[in-house]
């Protein structure tokens, strides 16, 4: 195991120290490092691949506990409709346009729908990379696009359970589709609602004897916890450790996990995109060049169509809503996990895997050109669009500013807060009372932290 580890590790160094000097994402270098040593290009087998599919499993737990830990539910509150509609559209339409490509292509019910799963939402890294490396950090439409960045995440989680049990009972219907729907939501209310009554008031007990080591072991302890509390539910290991990290998130040592877990997560995530990469065999890209580039334009058009139709319909200008859908014109790390788990469980052609992960190779590699697109497209769209329209952009950009300026004044004026009415409204109930006030306590002692 010591020597595939070396092997892994120096040839992703070595290869993703090539990609940032190229100043392309350095996702790119490990998958291009996982060709390198896998058994597909040279004929030889470098590394024992059980072994790299079990510390890829890890590195899987670790990204998503650590994007939980990202994680706020005062983001969700504060989105409003914008990421709510954004995200069932641009959720729903690649769902149902990546169903239709399957179908298109001959494939069957169950690789289409897979193939609709793969498609359906976009990275969070690299959209969030993409638009630091743009200096578009401070720009309006990026609250928006990180909320149904956030909405993606949970729905990826929650297609992963579902896909797993449709994939094992290989069948689809509604009724028990929705079953399992009813049941996984009421689980993870009960996860969370529990989670936060006693996990942040344990650690504000414990605080004083918390130095790094400690927390790191604990916070590492209570992931694997809720991993194998998932597993015994019957729901994906995956799903335990994006809990968890949401559960932590609302607590005041969120951000100190997040600083510790960094390198744990680069280490194992790097493998994971590496083993990735391992699954790709050149000579399928050769073969399968047509798919490739029809996936990614059926990715690139879609999420630009979607993504602006979602954000305009949510209430957002069209300036804003066309950056965040040229912004999303890639699929990457769920994707990935989707289509392994397609492979592992025998239900997904063969050809799909090395298909979806070159056309998300492609278009991670042209977001950054494609969104530099955003203002010359958002131009010619005003200067072409008839009268009416042009009058309804002109509109929504005059209420957008005036919601925002309304908003900042009322923010100075404020009155009792969203807490305070809570715990007004269930003082009668004494019992009831202590546990919204405790749960509230829990939910909001990180943010009253990041104010001071």
């Amino acid at each position: 195991m010591v020597h595939d580890l070396y092997i892994l590790m120096i040839t992703a160094g070595i290869v993703s120290l090539l990609f940032k000097l190229l100043k392309q994402p350095v996702v790119l270098g490990y998958i291009v490092a996982g060709i390198l040593v896998g058994p597909h290009l040279f004929g030889e087998k470098l590394v024992e691949m059980e072994n790299v599919e079990t510390w890829g499993n890890i590195g899987v737990l670790f990204v998503l506990f650590c994007i939980g830990l990202e994680f706020r539910m005062k983001n969700l509150f504060e989105s409003g409709k914008v990421a709510l509609i954004g995200v069932s559209t641009i959720v729903g339409g690649m769902l149902l346009l990546g169903y239709g490509v399957g179908r298109f292509s001959l494939l069957d019910n169950m690789n289409s729908i897979f193939l609709a799963a793969m498609l359906c939402m976009s990275s969070t890294t690299i959209v969030m990379k993409a638009i630091d490396e743009a200096g578009l950090t401070k720009s309006r439409f990026v609250k928006g696009a990180t909320s149904i960045l956030i909405f993606e995440d949970i729905i990826a989680v929650v297609l992963l359970v579902l896909l797993s049990s449709i994939a094992v009972s290989n069948n689809f219907e509604g009724g028990e589709l929705l079953e399992k729907v009813a049941i996984l939501v009421i689980t993870l209310a009960v996860w969370f609602v529990v989670g936060i009554l006693i996990i942040p008031t344990f650690l504000r007990w414990v605080r004083p004897h918390l130095n790094d080591e400690i927390l790191i072991i604990l916070a590492l302890g209570l992931c694997l916890g809720m991993v194998l509390t998932a597993e015994e539910a019957g729901f994906s290991s995956a799903l335990g450790a994006f809990v968890m990290g949401m559960i932590l998130a609302e607590t005041k040592e969120s951000h100190r996990i997040e600083h510790l877990m960094a390198p744990l997560k680069n280490v194992f995530a790097a493998i994971f995109f590496v083993s990735v990469g391992m699954m790709i065999n050149p000579a399928s890209l050769v073969t399968y060049w047509d798919s490739i580039l029809f996936v990614a334009l059926v990715i690139i058009v879609g999420m630009i169509v979607f993504g602006t139709l979602g954000c305009w319909w949510g209430g957002e200008t069209m300036k804003d809503a066309m950056q965040t859908g040229f912004s999303f014109v890639q699929i990457g790390e769920f994707s990935f996990i989707i289509a392994a788990l397609g492979s592992k469980l025998g239900v997904t052609d063969p050809a799909i895997y090395p298909i979806i992960v070159a056309a998300s190779v492609l278009t991670t590699f042209l977001t950054p050109y494609i969104m530099k697109a955003t203002i010359p497209c958002y131009n010619f769209l005003y200067n072409h669009a008839s009268q009416k329209l042009r009058d309804k952009i002109d509109l929504r950009e005059k209420e957008v500013e005036a919601a925002e300026k309304a908003a900042a004044e009322t923010k100075e004026a404020e009155g009792p807060s969203t807490a305070d009415k809570v715990r007004r409204a269930v003082r009668k109930t004494y019992f009831t009372k202590h546990v919204v006030d405790l749960f509230i306590k829990n939910m909001t002692e990180n943010d009253q932290k990041n104010e001071d």
